[in-house]
């Protein structure tokens, strides 16, 4: 058995100044995610330490964090891998600390509701919705974000304007979009057409590289930035 060092961002606002760190020696097998080194702490070495996780399958997306600078889910990073380390774990960036490694994802959920993530019917339903395979496939690919946050850690868009609606929310906009079962879609421009909607948007990138399901949100963002150019000139013709 190795021992690693852990490096964990510590910062509780209602009694800290400003963040610190604080290290521990952490023994590790082959088999030990970084998330697991974070268990090993708070259960035999610092009780306080706080951090969020649930499944540990690269499912709920609750466990992201910076990883040496890098926004990964510590579920499925080994420590293995960063050996001999250290290891330096802090929160997402851009987001309010709520306590160590802990982050606020009100804005999120808040970005994440305006784009109604629902299917919205245009009439009331008759019985079972029917879909050919080829129909699925248009927004499978979106459908599999796990609402982890990575993205939005990655943006330097969101870091600079916390208006920009922002890759995993249009992402989940884009996979409504385009479901065939859905009718919402001219709701849902109202939030793709604005300078905080997909036009706020740079086009770095890195959202869809640091992305665990392989959602690629910026190349969802690409296509709702021409189906917003669709969408005015086909009101300016209207007028």
């Amino acid at each position: 058995m190795n021992t690693i060092t852990i490096e964990c961002l510590r910062y509780h606002p209602e009694s800290d100044a400003e963040p610190r760190f604080q290290s521990w020696p952490v023994p590790f097998t082959d088999d030990m995610s970084v998330l697991q080194g974070l268990q090993y702490i708070k259960d035999h070495l610092d009780g306080s330490l706080t951090f969020r996780w649930s499944c540990r399958m690269a499912i709920c997306g609750s466990c992201g964090a910076m990883v040496n600078g890098v926004p990964r889910l510590t579920c499925e990073t080994f420590l293995r891998d960063l050996y001999p380390g250290p290891v330096r774990i802090e929160p997402l960036n851009h987001f309010p600390i709520v306590r160590d490694l802990a982050i606020d994802q009100a804005d999120f959920l808040g970005k994440l509701q305006s784009v109604k993530p629902y299917i919205i019917p245009d009439a009331e339903p008759q019985g079972t919705y029917l879909q050919t395979p080829e129909q699925m496939e248009r927004y499978y690919q979106y459908s599999k974000c796990i609402n982890c946050l990575l993205c939005y850690a990655a943006c330097p868009q969101y870091g600079l304007n916390d208006r920009f609606t922002g890759p995993a929310a249009l992402a989940l906009l884009h996979r409504y979009n385009a479901d065939s079962r859905d009718a919402g879609k001219a709701e849902r421009m109202e939030v793709v057409n604005t300078e905080d909607g997909v036009w706020g948007c740079t086009l770095v990138g890195y959202c869809s590289e640091v992305c665990p399901k392989g959602v690629d949100p910026a190349r969802a963002v690409n296509q709702n930035k021409i189906e917003s150019t669709k969408d005015y000139f086909f009101r300016f013709f209207r007028k």
